[in-house]
């Protein structure tokens, strides 16, 4: 399976992220998008809420431009925020009055957040979810695995 460079360059960059504890849901600089753009924040102008997946004026110009920001349009990189921070348990848009979850900053709540990232960036792609490792325990008819590990 082939995948994109921009699908390449955003998982190397939130691996990076998660195992150096660097991946944090409330800042925008190191949230899955803030990761995927080099730990910037200029993203947040493409919408008035962090979280929320409605562009603002200043991402549908950009969006109307057809401007992409590391290979992602400004709409992708608003649904994989949001995905991101559903996923880490928070409510949409992102606001001091909502309800947080009480440790932002787990691990394994980090883990089914970024899981769940992939699993977008690799539908906006077309491919095969890499996280989906089902596959590993298919088998044939006489019980034998359908596929071999490598």
């Amino acid at each position: 399976m082939q995948s994109s460079p921009r699908l390449e360059q955003a998982i190397q960059k939130l691996y990076v992220a998660f195992h150096n504890n660097e991946l944090n849901p409330e800042c925008c600089k190191q949230c899955a998008v803030g990761n995927i753009l080099n730990k910037t924040d200029s993203w947040k102008h493409l919408s008035d809420h962090h979280g929320s997946t409605e562009l603002n004026y200043i991402g549908k110009v950009h969006q109307t431009l057809g401007r992409k920001f590391n290979g992602y349009t400004p709409l992708e990189l608003l649904k994989i925020e949001a995905t991101f921070l559903k996923a880490c348990g928070y409510q949409l848009p992102l606001h001091h009055k909502n309800n947080k979850p009480e440790h932002p900053k787990d691990k394994d709540i980090l883990f089914n957040g970024l899981c769940s990232v992939i699993q977008l960036l690799c539908e906006f792609d077309n491919v095969t979810n890499i996280m989906d490792y089902t596959k590993l325990f298919e088998y044939k008819n006489n019980d034998s695995p359908r596929y071999e590990l490598i």
